[in-house]
């Protein structure tokens, strides 16, 4: 399976500089320390911590976000769109994005069906 993350054109940041395992671990968004990074299958991690790095590459797959992290809602509609941080939420075990709160909105006015048609888009987009 193929990776896909959505990150700047450049540099191949993911989650916007936030790090990864704060999510699950604290609960938070949590901007990271641009001095302690990791490469995974080409896109560069930054954590907050050295302890966050290891718990990422121990198991990268855990803490990669659903839909490589691109908006739900727009996956669930078969495009990309960027994300806010702050629309994250946990979804199965997995950090989840939208556009914007307006956005996340509409995702939930019908979360299972935006689920399952995300889910069955992404299937596609990464095969």
């Amino acid at each position: 399976m193929k990776t896909l993350l959505n990150t700047d054109s450049l540099g191949k940041f993911a989650l916007q500089g936030y790090d990864a395992v704060a999510f699950h671990t604290q609960g938070k968004a949590v901007k990271a320390d641009p001095y302690i990074a990791a490469d995974y299958n080409g896109y560069k991690f930054l954590f907050a911590t050295e302890q966050n790095k290891a718990e990422f590459l121990k198991n990268p797959q855990k803490y990669l976000p659903a839909f490589g992290g691109y908006c739900a809602f727009g996956i669930s509609l078969g495009v990309f769109f960027p994300v806010e941080v702050e629309t994250w939420e946990m979804v199965d075990g997995k950090v989840m994005f939208n556009y914007s709160k307006e956005i996340q909105e509409l995702f939930h006015e019908d979360t299972a069906g935006n689920l399952a048609k995300a889910k069955a888009n992404w299937a596609k987009t990464i095969a």
